[in-house]
């Protein structure tokens, strides 16, 4: 990861300075880098050794923090992991075209890498990512939003790019066809896992640890799994009273929806869910040679339903 970090900042160089400002500031606001670690881990429980995974480690890391700026302006967020966010600190016009500036260096650095394969998984998941969005976009405030609908939200907006991470390790790693899917399926696997649980700590999570605001999910009216499960199982007011809050993104109802969202029992199925995801990572980690970068990857997923930021 330190080489991956070499990388990124060779790559964050330009001669606008504005735009390695904007790119260096969310970057090194942190995060967990879990999409690169995801890359590095399956190339390693395949015996890829080679200088290309540090560029891939840093292409995708590059593509998650452009879909972050974005995110960001969309949602009009303030804040994120513990920080300003950078729309927030640079202005939303410098956010969206640095965000395109990250999109474009990694493509860049993907033609660098000169496999077809690769750039074709990647640029389908820059495009699956992108299409999330806009399915997001079109159900905010949509109270009727049922559990497929959100999953496949998810599975395209976040879990995509785990995908990609795993399963162009394992193109570098010339795994068999077989194997390359059990890496792609770990990834889609662990990527819906880890979204599932950050829903769920929109609702359940400490702010001090989260390093962002509470409630952000409910004032951009996003129906995510904790709000889809309390409207399924809750009594008539209860559903009502949540459909208002999605449909009016009210924060000041935040307290009600909490209330309702532990009353009815609709963290425990989201959490069981994410719990599902988990599980069918380490089956798919499992088939793995066993060597301790696959351990880590079981580990990893076992460990996702612990987090708490």
């Amino acid at each position: 990861m330190r080489e991956v970090d070499r990388v990124i900042a060779e790559r964050l160089e330009s001669g606008v300075p504005l735009v390695g400002n904007v790119a260096r500031y969310i970057i090194a606001a942190g995060g967990k880098r879990l999409r690169p670690s995801l890359l590095l881990l399956t190339c390693g429980a395949l015996g890829y050794q080679g200088e290309q995974r540090f560029n891939l480690a840093a292409v995708v890391e590059f593509i998650h923090t452009a879909t972050l700026l974005h995110d960001d302006v969309v949602d009009a967020s303030t804040l994120r992991r513990g920080n300003a966010t950078a729309n927030e600190t640079f202005g939303n016009p410098a956010s969206v075209l640095v965000g395109d500036f990250l999109y474009s260096r990694a493509f860049q650095m993907m033609v660098q890498a000169q496999d077809m394969r690769i750039m074709a998984v990647l640029a389908d998941a820059t495009n699956v990512i992108a299409e999330g969005e806009v399915m997001q976009l079109m159900n905010m405030h949509n109270a009727g939003l049922d559990e497929a609908g959100y999953l496949q939200v998810i599975r395209s907006k976040t879990a995509k790019l785990f995908e990609a991470s795993a399963r162009v390790g394992a193109i570098l790693a010339n795994a068999s066809a077989e194997m390359e899917e059990a890496c792609a399926n770990y990834g889609q696997a662990l990527g819906t896992a880890f979204q599932v649980i950050d829903d769920v700590l929109d609702y359940a999570g400490d702010v001090s640890l989260m390093g962002k605001n509470l409630g952000d999910d409910l004032r951009e009216g996003k129906a995510t799994l904790p709000l889809i499960a309390a409207m399924q199982r809750g009594s008539v007011g209860q559903r009502e009273t949540v459909q208002l809050a999605i449909e009016r993104g009210d924060v000041g109802m935040l307290d009600q929806v909490v209330r309702i969202v532990h009353e009815t029992g609709a963290l425990e199925v989201a959490q069981h869910a994410a719990a599902a995801e988990a599980r069918r990572a380490v089956a798919q980690a499992s088939r793995l040679p066993s060597t301790p970068h696959a351990q880590c990857l079981i580990q990893l997923a076992a460990r996702l339903l612990e987090r708490q930021h």
